[in-house]
C-alpha cells in the first residue's frame, strides 16, 4: 500500500519543480492511488498524472520527479529521495531541463515533522513558503523583479510554452484520408501486388506553423520589458518562421541574432547591434522602414505580426496610421502586445497608443509569467477569428 507521507513528499517534489498542486488535488490523488493500487507502476504514474497535472508544460516535469522519485523497476512502492540516486550516471547525455528541475526539487526532499512537534503558524511550512513565492513570481511585473527573482524567472521562462495555432499549407503531403487520391503511391503499390489496387492513397495540405514578425521596441519605457521577450521569444519560437526587427528611433533587423542557439549569446548580439536601445520611440517611420526596406520579410497574408511597446510614439500620428494600415493589407494579423494593461485603469488616450488601439487587430498584455503561458491561447483565438 502507497503510504499517505510517501505521496505528499511526492507532491511536496512536485510542487518544489515549479508544478502548481494544492491540497484538492493531493485528496484527489491519494483516491486515485486506492483506486488504481500499486502493483503496476504504470498505472499509478498515469493515474497520479491525470489528478497532479493541470498544464501541458508541466508533464515533463512530472515524469522526471516521478522516475527519480518511485526508483522500483515494477513496484511504486520503494522509494528512493536521495539526489545520487536520482541523478544520472556522468556517461549519460545532458539533462533537460524537467530533469534539471526535477534534481532540483529532490536535493533538498522536505522530511515532515512528527506531528507533536510541528507548529501552527503556517510561516513554518515551507513547502507553503515556496507555493507562495512561486505564485508571487508568476503574478510579479518584470519590471519589479529582484536579483534573485531574476534568477528564478530566467529558470522558469526555459519552460513556457508558445505552441500557435497551425494553417494548411500549399504543398501536399501523404494520407490516411484525404479529397484527392495520390495516383502516383496507388500504381506503384499496384504493381508490387500483379495489378491489385490493395488500397488507395490520398493526399492532403500539410499543417505548418503561422509566420511570425516580431517587432520589439527598445525604447527607454521598453528597456527591461524588452529583454525579457527577446529572451521568451527567443526559445519559444525556434521552430516557428520568424523575422525579428527592433526599434526605438531607427529600425535594426535582429533575425541574424534569433539565430544564435543559446538566448545568452543572443542578447548579447542584440546589445552589440541596436544603436537606440533606451532611446526615444519613432514606430510610424520604423513601421514605413519595414514596408519599403524589408518587403521580402513579409510573408504575404500568413504573417502574424507580433508588434510589442508601450505605444508611446513621438512621431506624427498620421504617419503611423498610413503604414499600420498598410501593414495590416499585407499581413494576416497585427497585435498589439502592450506591458500597461497590468494597469487595470487603463486607456489608450495618448495620441499613438489611441491609433494602434483603433488599427490593430488585438490587444494583449504582456508583463509578466502569467501573461506570456496565456499568450498562445490569446494569439490563437485573434488568428482564428
Amino acid at each position: 500500500m502507497l503510504a499517505l507521507e510517501n505521496l505528499a513528499a511526492f507532491a511536496r517534489a512536485l510542487q518544489r519543480a515549479g508544478v502548481p498542486i494544492d491540497s484538492a488535488r493531493v485528496a484527489l490523488a491519494a483516491q486515485a492511488a486506492l483506486q488504481v493500487g500499486v502493483t503496476r507502476k504504470e498505472d499509478l504514474r498515469f493515474a497520479l498524472e491525470a489528478v497532479l497535472v493541470s498544464r501541458p508544460q508541466d508533464r515533463a516535469v512530472f515524469e522526471a520527479v516521478f522516475d527519480a522519485f518511485f526508483r522500483a523497476p515494477g513496484d511504486a512502492s520503494a522509494l528512493s529521495l536521495t539526489l545520487e540516486e536520482a541523478s544520472p550516471a556522468r556517461d549519460q547525455p545532458e539533462p533537460s531541463a524537467a530533469q534539471r528541475r526535477a534534481q532540483e526539487a529532490l536535493a533538498t526532499p522536505a522530511v515532515a515533522q512528527p506531528t507533536h512537534e510541528r507548529s501552527d503558524a503556517p510561516n513554518d511550512d515551507p513547502l507553503a513558503l515556496r507555493a507562495s513565492a512561486y505564485a508571487r513570481l508568476r503574478q510579479a511585473d518584470f519590471r519589479s523583479l529582484s536579483a534573485q527573482d531574476v534568477r528564478h524567472m530566467q529558470r522558469l521562462l526555459r519552460d513556457v510554452p508558445l505552441d500557435l495555432p497551425q494553417v494548411r499549407g500549399r504543398r501536399l503531403a501523404a494520407s490516411g484520408q484525404g479529397t484527392r487520391l495520390d495516383w502516383a503511391r496507388a500504381m506503384r503499390w499496384a504493381a508490387r501486388h500483379d495489378g491489385e489496387l490493395v488500397r488507395l492513397p490520398h493526399l492532403q495540405r500539410r499543417q505548418q506553423a503561422l509566420p511570425l514578425l516580431i517587432l520589439v521596441d527598445v525604447s527607454g519605457s521598453m528597456a527591461v520589458y524588452a529583454r525579457w521577450l527577446l529572451a521568451f521569444l527567443h526559445q519559444a519560437t525556434r521552430k516557428v518562421p520568424r523575422s525579428v526587427f527592433a526599434f526605438g528611433t531607427q529600425l535594426t533587423d535582429l533575425s541574424a541574432a534569433f539565430r544564435q542557439p543559446d538566448t545568452d549569446t543572443m542578447l548579447e548580439t542584440v546589445n552589440r547591434t541596436v544603436t537606440d536601445y533606451g532611446s526615444g520611440t519613432r514606430l510610424g517611420d520604423a513601421l514605413h522602414g519595414l514596408l519599403t526596406q524589408h518587403a521580402r520579410q513579409l510573408v504575404g497574408r500568413r504573417t502574424v505580426v507580433l508588434l510589442i511597446s508601450d505605444g508611446l510614439d513621438t512621431g506624427e500620428p498620421e504617419v503611423l496610421e498610413v503604414a499600420l494600415r498598410q501593414l495590416k493589407r499585407r499581413t494576416r494579423r497585427v497585435l498589439w502586445l502592450n506591458p500597461l494593461l497590468r494597469f487595470a485603469g487603463y486607456t489608450p488616450s495618448a495620441r499613438g497608443p489611441e491609433v494602434l488601439n483603433r488599427c490593430v487587430d488585438g490587444v494583449l498584455p504582456i508583463h509578466n509569467l502569467n501573461s506570456l503561458e496565456d499568450l498562445a491561447h490569446a494569439v490563437a483565438q485573434v488568428v482564428q477569428h
